[in-house]
């Protein structure tokens, strides 16, 4: 699949590059998944958070988000578009965001909240569960931290 991949600071984000984003986030994890929640939530445009995108002809079909806070970074908002799943962009997209994370902040702590049925997705790229499954919005979600395989 011939992917146009990129990674953002907020401060670089156009227009359209940010409206795809915000689009596809609902898209997924409001209208697919049924859950009510406020994903515009204050953080796209912020510190130095950074996002990870992949466009194929112009449509993004991949995206994760990158969060800075006092205790490391924090990788979230992770999606396939519905029509890309089953090619394996996920891995590909963990691993750009990984590699993003360790090069503009090295040594920094990783975390990320996943779906909880998501845990061996994340496991396959050296994060482990840190926390009890709990609710978030409604799904079942679990803390977990990178540690390299």
């Amino acid at each position: 699949m011939d992917l146009l991949w990129q990674s953002w600071h907020h401060n670089e984000l156009d227009t359209r590059t940010l409206y795809a984003i915000l689009a596809l986030r609902n898209r997924v994890f409001i209208i697919e998944q049924h859950c009510l929640y406020q994903d515009v939530d204050g953080n796209d445009l912020k510190n130095d958070h950074r996002h990870i995108t992949a466009f194929k002809n112009q449509e993004l079909i991949a995206y994760a988000r990158i969060l800075t806070h006092d205790q490391g970074v924090s990788i979230g908002r992770v999606i396939i578009s519905e029509q890309a799943r089953g090619y394996k962009l996920g891995q590909q997209l963990m691993t750009r965001t990984l590699a993003d994370c360790h090069a503009f902040w090295p040594g920094q702590k990783i975390s990320l909240s996943a779906q909880a049925h998501l845990q061996d997705f994340y496991r396959r790229s050296g994060f482990t569960a840190t926390t009890d499954v709990y609710d978030e919005d409604g799904i079942p979600h679990i803390g977990m931290t990178y540690r390299p395989l």
